[in-house]
């Protein structure tokens, strides 16, 4: 009896919801299919963690990622990084430059595919990219979805190549507007206010990171100014690691003078290690 009683209850329970729910019919045209960035700009949160200041400097980070990748190959050694008098950021590095001609499947420039299409990038090709910072593969394009503006600038085969976009979409085509003998990629974008309740860059948040990223690339010299304040940090560790431990423990009372430290490689991984007592 109980068993029965519970099944009536059930389809009552049943005919009562639908009953209720009969102004708004669901079936397939209440199905959204958000395409290509609008989907970031819908719920930016999954893509950047969150709107608010953490959110906010990971675009920088995404951009500056790219760049470190390059370094990571041993084809960029500098990259720079502006905060503008506008709120705007301009990330620019002396890579090889990301590729301009056209892509073989979308037909479009692969720099544009780049920037306008998640998942797209040269960090899963493995003859192109034997190390990287990040697999996700939405970081540049993400950052141009959540940008009120984003212009790209690409110094490649002694051409200088620049498009622009609004809020995810091309304004402007991709033309060359000069000659030049750098090579490298050059980024500067707004961040969007629509989607961020503050978009005032802290120079003291990226220059944290910027100085943890430059420990982890021996070499690498990294640069961040601030225009708004006339500030600017130089960053370039040649120990590496080595120098990063140093740096956690220069208030500290150490066993030993220099930290203790290795590198190898088997197969396809590279292990490093620094540690000081």
């Amino acid at each position: 009896m109980e068993e029965e009683t519970g099944a009536k209850d059930a389809g009552e329970i049943g005919r009562d919801s639908a009953a209720e729910g009969d102004g708004d019919t669901y079936d397939a045209k209440a199905i959204e299919v958000l395409k290509g960035l609008a989907a970031v700009r819908k719920r930016p949160a999954m893509y950047i963690g969150s709107t608010g200041p953490d959110g906010l400097h990971h675009l920088v980070y995404e951009v500056v990622d790219n760049s470190i990748d390059e370094a990571t190959m041993q084809f960029c050694d500098r990259i720079a990084v502006t905060i503008h008098m506008d709120g705007s950021v301009t990330v620019e590095d002396n890579g090889r430059g990301i590729p301009v001609d056209i892509h073989p499947k979308e037909k479009k420039p692969a720099v544009e595919v780049v920037l306008t299409t998640l998942h797209a990038g040269g960090k899963f090709n493995q003859k192109v990219y034997k190390a990287v910072g990040g697999l996700h593969g939405v970081g540049i394009s993400v950052v141009n979805a959540l940008s009120e503006w984003l212009e790209v600038e690409v110094y490649r085969d002694g051409k200088i190549w620049h498009q622009r976009y609004k809020r995810g979409r091309p304004t402007t085509k991709l033309k060359p507007t000069g000659r030049t003998k750098r090579h490298g990629t050059k980024i500067r974008f707004k961040p969007d206010p629509e989607i961020f309740a503050e978009t005032r860059f802290s120079f003291d948040v990226l220059s944290k990171r910027l100085r943890e990223l430059s420990f982890l690339n021996p070499g690498l010299k990294i640069t961040l100014i601030d225009e708004r304040t006339d500030r600017r940090h130089d960053f370039q560790y040649k120990g590496g690691i080595a120098s990063f431990v140093e740096h956690l423990n220069h208030n500290k009372t150490v066993l030993h003078r220099k930290p203790i430290y290795f590198k190898d490689k088997i197969e396809d991984v590279i292990v490093e290690v620094a540690l000081q007592y």
